[in-house]
């Protein structure tokens, strides 16, 4: 993400209701339209759009672009956003419910509040904000949610969780290094294999979760409950550990760098 890109994205959080009346508003029809006349080799062009609110629920978006559209509140649920580009677009409290979100481009994304249940955002490149979305039973797999640290000029750019509901969501596979999970409910959740370095889990509830094989050096878990979670040759070297909970009951075999 460019340095131009992420002004925008300040720029945009700053709006007000009557400003983004300046974006071309679309109906569902016409929405619809422009997704159907659209081919492989050239996707639907829906850049900056008004689509808050809007009924979208089973649309095939075939890759379109949606950067920097407005989709706050919308009805996204078991749409399908397979390869879309969301870069810098807001999602916030939208329902994406059963939508398949699969090798999309969701960097500088705003979901907060939004409702990911049962959805599939396997092999996606994310950063963005999460906070208090709804991730229950949703497949995070083979993801690049790290921040890239050769470009930080506007400050850490990184994935924030805090506060989500992700029990039972599936994360293995993925890159999720420096992503804030506070206070984040992962119970039950898959992190096999899941790179986790310098991750925040302050006051995370890992109750169950598998963080087998997972790398979780230079962690922070303080406050955090890992009651039988499976740390089976994970490593924690380097992590911070306070007031852990649960640590005696979890399966440590292998596990590296425990207190």
């Amino acid at each position: 993400m460019c340095k131009l890109a992420w002004i925008a994205v300040l720029i945009a959080a700053s709006a007000t209701a009557a400003e983004w009346e300046g974006y071309e508003r679309l109906t569902r029809g016409q929405v619809v339209s422009r997704v159907d006349a659209s081919t492989p080799e050239s996707p639907a062009d829906l850049r900056s759009k008004n689509l808050i609110d809007a009924d979208l629920a089973g649309v095939d978006f075939r890759s379109a672009d949606l950067s920097a559209t407005v989709l706050n509140g919308a009805t996204l649920r078991q749409a399908n956003l397979d390869g879309c580009n969301l870069t810098v677009s807001f999602l916030e409290e939208a329902d994406l419910s059963e939508a398949t979100l699969r090798n999309a481009e969701m960097f500088s994304v705003q979901l907060a509040g939004a409702d990911l249940t049962g959805a599939s955002l396997a092999g996606a490149r994310l950063i963005g904000d999460l906070r208090k979305t709804t991730l229950s039973g949703a497949t995070l797999t083979g993801m690049n949610a790290a921040p890239d640290m050769r470009n930080q000029s506007m400050g850490l750019m990184r994935t924030v969780l805090a506060n989500a509901n992700a029990q039972g969501a599936d994360f293995s596979g993925s890159d999720f290094s420096r992503a804030d999970f506070s206070f984040a409910d992962l119970s039950g959740a898959r992190m096999i294999e899941t790179r986790l370095v310098r991750s925040d889990l302050s006051g995370t509830r890992l109750v169950k979760a598998d963080l087998s094989g997972a790398d979780l050096r230079g962690a922070q878990l303080i406050d955090t409950d890992l009651t039988h979670a499976n740390l089976t040759n994970a490593d924690l070297s380097g992590a911070t550990f306070r007031n852990v909970r649960g640590l005696e009951r979890a399966v440590t075999t292998g596990t590296r760098g425990l207190p």
